[in-house]
């Protein structure tokens, strides 16, 4: 069975890489997706796929059912591209100025379009129901993923499985971790008010600029003071704006930022020790100040089966060099949302390509297209041999 879906899967390569460059020459950003998700939708209504479409928003769901009963496992690609200028020079480049598939959402949907067109070829020999889904909005909280369940993706689903072509990967490696493998990927923002004046009588003035920057070195001590040492967090604050001639010392100021964290624990733990800075800060300034603290996407938590299984699956795929048991990424995904609700794991899939590496979210991001027949055949091998 496997096999035959291997070389399909080898035979459709070519269609695999036109689709992937069609969808990098036309991306759409988050929440925006809307001709990205037709194409979704007509390339399954063309070969007769039971599809839905607005699903949550603009997601795509297909369902393909084996001839026989059995299980019912859930793949997931994303779809949505980033508001960042395509500078890379290929002929597949985005003709979208300002927004560009920066993060092999397009292999991804490529990968899995192909892949559900030969589960459909074979449907008389499968057995179970493979539900593909094609989800909006990943790359902006508060994303597609939460959406699409309440929308009833995952009703009677066993387990899902989901792959992120990786760029700083090595093609053929399959990169796997049990327990947290993405942060939680919160954001804040606090808004400093003080009391401006001229800037040669400072000693007249509260200064918002000088607040800040004390908050800024104060609430780098947290992770290094607060938080357990075995523990891993990251605070950065990313953007300081106080907007003034040279000669006003500014009233007010903002900043903003991100926090990752792994645990329930940290992550709160976090928030309210923050919430003690700045409260301190401004008692110390005499000035007042407003946290707020957005939550985003929740830690991505592999489940210990399915990873397993998945690492002893993976080695038997062709193409795969190496399964590696890889360090946790600060990254977020939203695919945390699926793995709260029922089975699975989330994996990366070596894609670097030749040449200069850039990282994701690069305006000069690309990938080795090989990766996406590894992906294809890693996600078929997991699919298929799934027994809950």
């Amino acid at each position: 069975m496997l096999e035959k879906i291997y070389a399909e899967l080898d035979t459709a390569y070519e269609e695999m890489v036109d689709i992937r460059r069609h969808l990098h020459m036309h991306p759409e950003p988050s929440f925006e997706e809307t001709k990205t998700a037709h194409y979704i939708r007509h390339y399954y209504e063309q070969l007769g796929v039971d599809v839905k479409h607005g699903v949550g928003g603009n997601g795509v769901v297909a369902t393909i059912h084996g001839e026989r009963p059995g299980k019912t496992v859930a793949l997931r690609a994303d779809f949505d591209a980033l508001p960042i200028d395509d500078q890379k020079n290929v002929p597949y480049k985005s003709t979208v100025p300002g927004v560009m598939h920066a993060c092999g959402h397009d292999g991804h949907t490529a990968t899995l379009l192909v892949l559900g067109k030969i589960l459909h070829m074979m449907r008389h020999e499968l057995s179970g129901t493979y539900v593909l889904i094609h989800q909006h909005a990943e790359e902006l909280a508060p994303g597609g993923a939460q959406a699409m369940i309440e929308a009833g993706v995952l009703d009677g689903v066993d387990v899902i499985f989901g792959t992120h072509l990786w760029s700083t990967s090595p093609l053929g490696r399959i990169d796997y971790r049990v327990g947290p493998f993405m942060a939680a990927a919160d954001a804040f923002k606090i808004k400093i008010q003080g009391s401006g004046g001229h800037g040669a009588n400072p000693h007249e003035t509260k200064d918002a600029v000088v607040i800040g920057s004390q908050l800024v070195t104060n609430l780098q001590q947290l992770v290094a003071r607060r938080v357990d040492p075995l523990e891993s967090a990251v605070l950065s604050v990313t953007s300081f704006v106080a907007q003034n001639p040279y000669n006003i010392i500014a009233d007010h100021a903002e900043l903003s930022g991100t926090v990752r964290t792994f645990t329930e624990e940290t992550r709160q733990l976090m928030e309210r020790e923050m919430q003690r800075v700045v409260e301190g800060t401004s008692i110390a300034t005499d000035s007042t100040a407003e946290f707020n603290f957005m939550r985003g996407y929740p830690a991505v938590i592999n489940h210990l089966e399915e990873t397993m299984y998945l690492k002893d699956v993976a080695a038997t795929v062709p193409g795969v060099t190496e399964v590696y048991d890889a360090p946790a990424q600060m990254g977020g995904e939203d695919f945390s949302y699926y793995l709260q609700k029922v089975p699975g794991t989330f994996f990366f899939t070596g894609a670097m390509p030749d040449g200069e590496v850039f990282p994701h979210h690069h305006p000069k991001f690309d990938f080795k297209e090989e990766a996406m027949l590894i992906a294809a055949k890693t996600l078929a091998a997991a699919a298929i041999n799934y027994q809950p």
